[in-house]
């Protein structure tokens, strides 16, 4: 009787339809951690998935970037 249960939910769980994927050209794909709203240094409010860091610019200074954001910028600047 186990056998015939453990065997009835086995079925069950294997034979559950999936629905086919939809992928749109031009949108981003969703990312399952979210993300979070910057400010970003041109005045401008971006979405971004990636973590906060903080790179070295050309002339030496430091300074905090957003990472993977939502306008397809792998790297935007924050105003502090």
């Amino acid at each position: 009787m186990k056998a015939l249960t453990l065997a009835l939910l086995f079925t069950l769980s294997v034979t559950r339809p999936t629905l086919p994927q939809r992928h749109l050209s031009g949108q981003l794909e969703r990312h399952s951690n979210g993300g979070r709203w910057y400010f970003a240094a041109n005045g401008h409010a971006v979405y971004c998935y990636g973590p906060v860091r903080t790179v070295s610019t050309a002339n030496g200074d430091l300074q905090r970037v957003a990472t993977f954001c939502r306008d397809g910028s792998p790297v935007v600047p924050l105003k502090d």
